[in-house]
C-alpha cells in the first residue's frame, strides 16, 4: 500500500468516526528538518562544540551573498 492510499484510507476512517482528518503526507517535512537541525545545534552546544549554521546564514543574508 502506498502512502497516498494509506492517507486516503485514514481519511475515510476518520470521517466515518467523526474524527479530524490526518495531515496530508509531506505537509510537515520542512518543519521536521528544521527541528532536526535545531536539535543538532543544541547537542553541539551541550558537548561544547562550536554551533554553526544559523549565524553564517544570517550574515550571508545581511551581506547579500
Amino acid at each position: 500500500m502506498s502512502i497516498t492510499q494509506q492517507y486516503l484510507l485514514d481519511t475515510y476512517r476518520a470521517r466515518q468516526h467523526g474524527d479530524p482528518t490526518p495531515p496530508a503526507p509531506g505537509s510537515h517535512d520542512w518543519q521536521a528538518m528544521r527541528e532536526l537541525a535545531d536539535h543538532r545545534r543544541f547537542r553541539a552546544a551541550l558537548t561544547g562544540r562550536p554551533v554553526r549554521g544559523r549565524m553564517r546564514v544570517a550574515l550571508a543574508r545581511l551581506l547579500g551573498h
